[in-house]
Parts: C-alpha cells; sequence; structure tokens
C-alpha cells in the first residue's frame, strides 16, 4: 500500500508540532522567511524542541545566504530544509541537511524546470505560483499540468490543501508528501487540533484507496 508522507508546516508553538506528531506527521515545518508564520531562531527552537527524532525538523527559508541556513540548522537541530525562493542548485548543494526545493507550478510548467536541481536536491516540493509571492501561497495549482516527474521518488506537493482536498490531491498524484499550513489553523501560526486530525485521517483514507 501506498504511504503518503505528511509534512504539517508554519508551526510556531509546540503544542501544535506536539499535536501534529501525535496524529502521524511525519514532518515538522517552521519558517523562517518573512510570512504571518514567520519564527525567530529561538520560537523555532522552543516550537520544535520536544519533537522526536523520528519526525523530520523542517527549516522553510526564501532566498537564503548558506550561513543563515547553517545557523538555524545548528541552533534550531533542523533535520532538513525547504527553498522556497529562487535558490541555485549549487546553494542546494552546499547545505549540510537535505534540501527539499520548491518549484512554483504555472499553467506553463515544463518538467525541465527542475532537471538542475538533479543530485542537488534530495526533494521536491511543487506550490501554486502566485505573481509576486515567494513561499507558501495557500492556493491550489491544477494538478492535472504535472503528470509524472521521472527520477524524482521525492516530490512534496503543497499549496491550498486541507481536510476536503486533500485526498483527490493524492489519487490525482501519488505524491511521496503532502504540505499542509493554513488548512489545518484556525488564524495564522494556530493550528486547530481538529482540523490537523481530519488531514491525516483523510490523507490514510486515500492511501487505502489508492
Amino acid at each position: 500500500m501506498h504511504r503518503t508522507r505528511i509534512k504539517i508546516c508554519g508551526i510556531t508553538r509546540a503544542e501544535d508540532a506536539l499535536c501534529a506528531v501525535d496524529n502521524g506527521a511525519d514532518a515538522i515545518g517552521v519558517i523562517f522567511a518573512p510570512s504571518a508564520r514567520q519564527v525567530t531562531m529561538a520560537q523555532a527552537a522552543a516550537a520544535l524542541a520536544n519533537v522526536p527524532p523520528g519526525v523530520a525538523r523542517v527549516g522553510v527559508f526564501v532566498d537564503p545566504t548558506l550561513d543563515d541556513v547553517e545557523d538555524a540548522v545548528g541552533e534550531c537541530g533542523l533535520t532538513a530544509v525547504q527553498l522556497s525562493g529562487h535558490e541555485s542548485p549549487e546553494l542546494c548543494h552546499a547545505i549540510s541537511v537535505p534540501v527539499l526545493k520548491a518549484i512554483h507550478i504555472g499553467t506553463d510548467f515544463d518538467s525541465e524546470t527542475v532537471e538542475p536541481f538533479r543530485g542537488h536536491a534530495a526533494a521536491l516540493l511543487l506550490d501554486t505560483l502566485v505573481s509576486g509571492k515567494a513561499g507558501g501561497t495557500s492556493q491550489v495549482f491544477d494538478w492535472q499540468t504535472i503528470g509524472v516527474l521521472p527520477g524524482w521518488a521525492r516530490s512534496f506537493v503543497a499549496g491550498g490543501l486541507h481536510p476536503g482536498n486533500v485526498a483527490a490531491c493524492i489519487v490525482a498524484l501519488r505524491p511521496f508528501a503532502v504540505d499542509v499550513s493554513s488548512g489545518v489553523e484556525t488564524s495564522p501560526g494556530i493550528k486547530d487540533p481538529e482540523k490537523i486530525d481530519a488531514f491525516c485521517a483523510s490523507v490514510r483514507s486515500a492511501d487505502l484507496e489508492a
């Protein structure tokens, strides 16, 4: 049976991180880039402090320097980073932990866009292209425009996912993982335990049917 991994992002509080873990999340994301969910390194370290070793601790950046990333890796115990700006394959390669490279999907998406990152990024994160906006968009892209990304065993899908549509996303794309932030919140950065539970349950249900 296919098992879709779950990343819950935009975590700002330790209690939300533990709620995500208790519901079966495989990765917890904290955002260092400008955002309504942005955290300092001290806040990120506190939010991630009790996340168990088997769950990935992911820091999200937009166009950082290598030093920015490595400082956060060291201070917050990050086990992976997500780059959501215009970062180069060379920066991805230089980072000391696995990198998820965000690729923003528009109507003219071409799979060749991802080729420069092959061998430099551990995974792709597919998000919606919104003019003038980097990072998370909270908007769904057309899943039918993607098709298969040959050779990319690990593709994350983000962008407007919530408990009501994540199952359809899994059926359409069979991604390695799905990524949610605003879709399980009561307000920016404050997660809703019932929505987290519903989201994770929808993923598991879709896996049984896929």
